[in-house]
């Protein structure tokens, strides 16, 4: 480095996780929580680096099930986001994204085989994800509807435009859109002992009784979906089975979870309809 030359760094905004290209200083906002679906803390917006985040944190990990791992940062990082990696005997994926990839995490997934494909929700997800696709020489699948929450443009990154996606025999990924236009959630038709599993993200999101699941516009921020689009997620939804769900901040529906679903859906906007005493 030259005189006068300031080192430059991957800067991750603490808040929510993403990413944004190496630059000398971090940037004066992130975009992702400076919009209405995320929120900057009222202590204002901080930054950290992939060295300090893992000098940090580590990932720690947990089989759910047969052939599906669920990795999570600890201690909490982001928004809690947790990833899961998805065995295939067409290879391996990865659903959804964590900002930290540390060398324990990259010896374990090569030591399971590597990566066939990332594929990721919505924004709130991104983090670190060129670093991931350039560590396991994968392609990172988004929804085309979001292309403009990518903070860290890269080559390895597929834009998929269609409502459905085979990404190998019965792995599908399926554009819900609600929470984010590209919203999306990856339908898993060999997952709960054959019966079917969605990885949802929040795109679907668990209730805390585990008997229920919600739509919102933005959960930090309280702000729903619109009756009519919860209608046509349900709907969608319906021509797919599955018994188990997996979504955001570890929770998840262990049975009938396309029962619940529908329940859900009915029950959300029957509570938009009516006047409340």
């Amino acid at each position: 480095m030259e005189a006068g030359d300031e080192p430059v760094t991957i800067h991750i905004c603490v808040t929510c996780g993403t990413s944004f290209p190496a630059a000398p200083s971090p940037p004066e906002c992130c975009p992702i929580c400076d919009e209405e679906r995320q929120y900057v803390p009222a202590s204002g917006q901080r930054w950290t680096t992939p060295d300090a985040l893992a000098a940090a944190h580590a990932n720690a990990w947990r089989q759910v099930e047969p052939g599906l791992f669920e990795i999570e940062t600890q201690p909490h990082f982001g928004i809690g986001q947790r990833a899961f990696l998805l065995r295939a005997p067409q290879g391996n994926f990865l659903w959804d994204c964590l900002a930290l990839l540390d060398p324990a995490t990259v010896a374990l997934v090569r030591a399971l085989g590597g990566l066939a494909g990332i594929a990721i929700s919505h924004p709130h997800y991104y983090t670190t994800m060129p670093d991931w696709a350039a560590a396991f020489d994968a392609p990172v699948y988004l929804h085309a509807r979001d292309r403009e929450w990518v903070m860290r443009p890269d080559d390895r990154v597929v834009f998929w435009e269609e409502d459905e996606l085979a990404l190998a025999p019965g792995l599908t990924l399926m554009r819900l859109g609600g929470h984010f236009p590209g919203g999306s959630v990856l339908h898993w038709q060999n997952g709960a002992e054959g019966r079917g599993a969605l990885l949802a993200g929040d795109i679907v999101q668990p209730g805390a009784d585990r008997k229920s699941v919600s739509f919102l516009w933005s959960y930090p921020n309280w702000l729903p979906l619109s009756g009519g689009t919860v209608a046509r997620i349900a709907a969608r939804l319906e021509a797919r089975a599955f018994a188990r769900l997996y979504g955001a901040f570890g929770l998840h529906i262990a049975e009938v979870a396309n029962t619940v679903v529908s329940r859900s859906a009915a029950r959300y906007r029957a509570l938009l309809e009516q006047d409340q005493p």
